[in-house]
């Protein structure tokens, strides 16, 4: 295995480069990119589908391996995804954070599973 380590930044840039080699930017609309994202996230929820909450804790390690695999393949599909609409996944997920702290204060959804509208 290679001891590369990527930023967001990079990793758009390799996936680029990737596709290109490859004459696959063709195929990376918007829509299939995220219709692929999609396809790889049901892919990971595949390896937990008939198990119980506690199992899913206490994974074989082979799983872990495919599970991890298919973790990948999601944000491989995600950065691209980004990429083609020119979204910073970073600020996105940071923004989404501080609305998510307003929609879901502590002093009322802690301990609960509870739809912010519903708090």
């Amino acid at each position: 295995m290679s001891e590369i380590t990527y930023s967001f930044e990079s990793l758009r840039d390799a996936l680029r480069a990737f596709a290109a080699e490859r004459d696959w930017d063709q195929f990376h609309s918007p829509k299939n990119l995220a219709v692929s994202l999609s396809v790889e996230a049901a892919e990971l929820l595949q390896n937990f589908q008939w198990i119980s909450d506690e199992q899913s804790k206490t994974l074989p390690r082979d799983v872990v391996v495919r599970v991890r695999d298919e973790m990948a393949d999601v944000l491989l599909y995600l950065v691209r995804l980004a990429d083609k609409l020119d979204v910073d996944v970073s600020e996105a997920a940071q923004t989404k954070m501080e609305v998510n702290a307003l929609r879901y204060p502590v002093d009322k959804a802690r301990g609960r599973s509870t739809k912010h509208t519903d708090l």
